[in-house]
């Protein structure tokens, strides 16, 4: 059996943030603790400096030191009172000495007569020396001072120490203070990198890096993969998410990700998806497009956190659907007729075996010839088959509702066009829903190399001056007990297809009492749909 190696884990990175903050710590602790003891012994050395130069100085400037350098004996006096001044300024030693650098005082009354162990010249010279040399008591900081009679005349010098060892040892009682602050700086530290660490790993639900990295890749993957456009918006207003369906849908272009959702998207769905409502399977006009829209609220631990909206294309399938029922209508009309028509034969083949003749031919003339479009050959004028059959079942569905569609005589349209069919059926299904049962609907068409021209005329309640302005706005509505968003779809399409094509839709008043819908569509700016 062959062996598998296990599968080698990463360490959790709540433990690395730990020991990284804990090795930051450390290092900043260490350095901050060696650069303050450093600081501290050059404190040290400067106060130690300041207090041998003063001992010197003052000692050099006492009149019975000056005076005893002219007795017979300097040893005799200076000797008892350079211990004094020792014992009292707390050096390791004070000495006097002469024009020739031997001693007239030293802690080592053995040593006094023979010379200094130091070169002496430059304090008989007249100048003051501080620093580090080493004596017959070892290395010591001292400061050496001239010592002056009155009239000026160096007649020896003052030379004042103390040891290094005593600097190291005074430092060395500061070092356990400043070990105690550091360890404890060090402690709070680390217990400052432990909780980081724990509401890291809180804020990323306990999730590891490389978890998080292949979240973020399925993630990306669903989102950009899907079918639907997915928008999201947070709380402050900001798109925050915004996959590629999304973006065509609403034709955004680039990524709008981390701009004002008010900067970005237009009122309707900006309406939509920051609104106080969620909404369920709402209709959507975005451009030309037709869209079902659903918006839910995203709550995280029990926070809202953005708008979800959610939009599915719906365009080619009302499209699709809009077709099926206008034939289903045509089919079920034109059924309807045959019957009838196969009923009226059998009158007219009654009628004439009984031989009433007149009575059959009166019969005929009162039956017409099966509706305006048909009866008066206007349709013929319309040469673009799609066209002429969708008014044929618009015409027969209006029948069946008890409202007639007629095509005026002096239309005429050789050619089709990609919107027409999107224009006329919107228009004209408005129209016999405007007029009504007893309703009457003209349809006029007009074709040339300038374009496409479409009025539709009703002898409905008409459109009221007040609402012409806002009558091809998404939503607007008539139809009392609808839905805002459910309606008012079929206009607005119209409108922006017209605005597309930088034609013009305008309402106004029908002589036939009601509306005139007027549509132009120019053929010079005709585009890909």
């Amino acid at each position: 059996m062959g062996h598998t190696d296990p599968v080698r884990r990463s360490m959790p990175l709540g433990l690395q943030l730990f020991l990284l903050q804990l090795g930051i710590v450390v290092l900043t602790v260490t350095i901050a603790g060696l650069l303050a003891v450093h600081l501290q012994q050059d404190q040290i050395r400067e106060a130690y400096q300041q207090r041998v130069l003063t001992v010197a100085r003052a000692t050099a400037g006492l009149p019975s030191v000056v005076d005893a350098y002219d007795d017979p004996d300097p040893a005799a006096t200076l000797q008892p009172l350079a211990e004094l001044l020792r014992q009292a300024s707390g050096t390791t030693f004070v000495v006097l000495s002469d024009v020739d650098g031997v001693r007239y005082s030293h802690p080592d009354p053995a040593r006094i007569g023979q010379r200094v162990s130091t070169d002496p010249s430059p304090t008989l010279a007249g100048q003051v020396f501080v620093g580090t040399e080493t004596g017959t008591l070892g290395e010591s900081l001292r400061a050496k001072v001239p010592v002056r009679d009155a009239s000026g005349r160096v007649v020896g010098a003052a030379s004042v120490g103390v040891l290094e060892r005593e600097l190291a040892d005074d430092l060395r009682e500061d070092v356990p203070v400043l070990v105690a602050w550091m360890g404890g700086a060090a402690l709070l530290g680390t217990a400052a990198s432990f909780l980081v660490a724990r509401l890291v790993r809180r804020r990323t639900h306990g999730l590891e890096p490389e978890e998080i990295g292949r979240l973020l890749e399925t993630r990306d993957a669903m989102l950009h993969g899907i079918r639907e456009g997915v928008l999201a918006v947070d709380r402050r207003g900001t798109l925050v998410l915004a996959n590629d369906e999304a973006l065509r849908l609403l034709d955004l272009g680039a990524d709008p990700t981390g701009r004002a959702a008010a900067d970005v998207l237009d009122g309707h769905v900006l309406d939509l998806v920051t609104g106080p409502r969620d909404v369920v399977d709402e209709p959507l006009l975005a451009g030309e497009r037709l869209l079902v829209v659903n918006r839910t609220s995203a709550v995280v631990s029990g926070r809202q956190v953005a708008h979800l909206l959610t939009l599915r294309d719906r365009t080619e399938l009302s499209g699709a659907v809009r077709e099926l029922d206008s034939q289903r209508s045509l089919t079920a009309t034109l059924r309807a007729q045959a019957h009838e028509f196969a009923n009226h034969l059998h009158v007219v083949q009654g009628l004439l075996e009984l031989g009433h003749v007149p009575e059959a031919s009166s019969f005929i003339d009162r039956i017409g010839g099966g509706g305006d479009l048909v009866s008066a050959g206007g349709v013929l004028a319309v040469r673009d088959p799609e066209t002429a059959a969708l008014l044929l079942a618009k015409a027969a569905v209006a029948r069946e509702r008890g409202c007639r569609v007629s095509l005026d005589p002096a239309s005429a349209l050789d050619d089709a066009d990609p919107d027409l069919l999107t224009v006329l059926g919107n228009l004209v299904d408005n129209a016999v829903d405007a007029a009504g049962a007893g309703g009457t609907v003209l349809v006029s068409l007009s074709g040339d190399a300038e374009g496409v021209r479409v009025r539709v005329d009703d002898d409905g309640p008409g459109v009221p001056a007040a609402g012409r302005a806002a009558v091809f706005a998404v939503g607007y509505t008539t139809k009392a007990g609808r839905d805002l968003h459910g309606r008012g779809i079929g206009l607005a399409l119209v409108a922006r297809i017209a605005a597309r094509r930088h034609g013009r839709a305008e309402v106004g008043e029908s002589p036939l009492g009601g509306a005139r819908f007027e549509v132009e569509l120019p053929r010079a700016r005709v585009g890909a749909r």
